[in-house]
């Protein structure tokens, strides 16, 4: 179980605000349920105080502290992240021991230099994700929110880590509980380890050709009621053989097949995460009824909405 003593381990630049949600919904998990572990807060190098003249809590770490934990998260603001011989030891000797390991934020680098994400998914902040992909070729870096592959667990950053352990929760010990949490915090949805983070557009399309920016914000904002090729062409001011060497230049495929994944996307979040009849989901993402709906989908994602739904269902419930 991975609720078990925890210890959140904090490198230069941490940031307050997740070191804060991660300790009080800790704290507070534990409150409804003693056996959620406690929470010790260590620091990777001795603590300093800001200029405002306070510091983030917790004490240096030792191998006595690391010997004792069960799962270890550590917690970076940065990607330049330094990790010490004597650390980098004891975190390969955690790991040796079954410790659960996870990172968050940028505190998946240092498990990453000492080789203890190599072949686990793992999440990674947009920002970072080129330059820990080139460095760490053999982790699975993943765009998902937050990822849990067996004894690594991570999260992109920010509010994510919040989604993850909520995710652990259910896992260990319900839905109750989390459902408790998350309604006192005026959480009004749980988000999942795959959806993805919402990269900004430009970061997303790999570009920031203005054109085919303006020509996917169209897309995006009539999903419900598409835009045909002409019409975007159109609105964009540039002829449709523009736009279509524009998209297959930038994106390798034709408007159309990008505006038809798009809304497909879209689709498949609205069909794992509400409770609307597989009908209404495809009107609302511009097909024209059920059949085609269902055959769009199963050409792209090999499986039919029916099933797919299914299998999340199925998956809840285990």
């Amino acid at each position: 179980m991975f609720f078990r003593p925890i210890t959140l381990l904090l490198f230069p630049c941490a940031d307050a605000l997740s070191v804060a949600l991660t300790q009080q919904l800790l704290s507070r998990a534990r409150a409804l349920e003693p056996a959620v572990g406690s929470l010790q807060i260590l620091h990777s190098e001795p603590p300093k105080k800001n200029a405002a003249g306070w510091q983030l809590p917790g004490e240096p770490w030792s191998e006595s502290h690391l010997a004792q934990t069960q799962c270890l998260l550590l917690l970076a603001g940065e990607p330049s992240v330094a990790l010490a011989p004597e650390l980098s030891a004891a975190l390969k000797q955690a790991a040796q021991r079954g410790c659960v390991l996870g990172g968050l934020g940028a505190g998946i680098y240092p498990l990453a230099q000492a080789g203890l994400l190599d072949g686990y998914r793992t999440a990674v902040h947009w920002l970072f994700r080129e330059d820990f992909a080139e460095r760490f070729a053999a982790v699975l870096a993943s765009n998902h929110l937050f990822d849990i592959d067996q004894g690594r667990i991570s999260a992109c950053g920010g509010f994510a880590i919040v989604d993850l352990l909520l995710a652990l929760l259910v896992r260990d010990f319900g839905a109750e509980l989390a459902g408790r949490l998350a309604e006192e915090w005026v959480i009004e949805r749980r988000r999942g380890g795959d959806e993805l983070q919402r990269i900004p557009l430009q970061n997303r399309l790999g570009t920031g050709h203005p054109k085919l920016t303006q020509a996917v914000i169209l897309m995006e904002a009539n999903i419900e009621e598409p835009l045909s090729t002409d019409d975007i062409a159109r609105l964009v001011c540039v002829s449709r053989r523009q736009l279509e060497r524009i998209f297959k230049q930038y994106l390798g495929k034709v408007p159309s097949q990008y505006y038809l994944e798009l809304r497909l996307a879209k689709a498949r979040q609205l069909l794992l995460q509400t409770s609307k009849s597989i009908i209404q989901i495809g009107l609302s993402c511009g097909f024209s009824s059920g059949p085609h709906f269902s055959s769009s989908y199963r050409n792209f994602f090999k499986t039919t909405p029916r099933e797919d739904r299914s299998k999340r269902t199925g998956a809840a419930c285990t």
